[in-house]
């Protein structure tokens, strides 16, 4: 079964706002986009930021089965600053925690501090969401609505 990402979503006849039936705008959820690392995997850098930014512009959260490259997630960081406004984007927190398998790491790659993409990855407007708790087998966060 294909999956559905932020950009794929159709608005359906009859839903005014384009949600797809999710909550219909009115406040009542927050919605989170689980995005797989196949779907990120045939992406640019800046496709996987443009499609990160924006999902979180519009409100919602969005954790990453794969994370991102060290490379990519500082080009996040910058691209967000400049698009920082204060009555449109706050901007955004971003958690990250390395998953078990390391192993799959090459020798090589451990020597030069090479970090592994394979890691959870979850995004929130930053007026949105708050880390409560972090260590390496858990993020605690706090989601509220706009």
């Amino acid at each position: 079964m294909p999956e559905a990402t932020p950009t794929d979503l159709e608005p359906v006849p009859g839903e005014p706002d384009g949600t797809n039936g999710t909550d219909g705008g009115n406040g009542n959820g927050v919605r989170i986009d689980l995005i797989s690392g196949a779907r990120m995997e045939g992406l640019t850098g800046m496709e996987k930021i443009r499609l990160i930014l924006d999902g979180v512009r519009d409100g919602n959260i969005v954790i990453l089965e794969e994370g991102l490259s060290p490379d990519e997630e500082s080009k996040l960081i910058e691209v967000t600053m400049t698009e920082i406004s204060p009555d449109d984007f706050s901007g955004i927190e971003i958690e990250t925690y390395p998953r078990a398998e390391t192993t799959n790491q090459s020798i090589l790659d451990r020597i030069m501090g090479r970090e592994s993409t394979k890691k959870l990855t979850v995004i929130g407007p930053a007026n949105q969401i708050e880390t409560l708790h972090k260590d390496e087998n858990l993020i605690s966060a706090l989601v509220s609505r706009k």
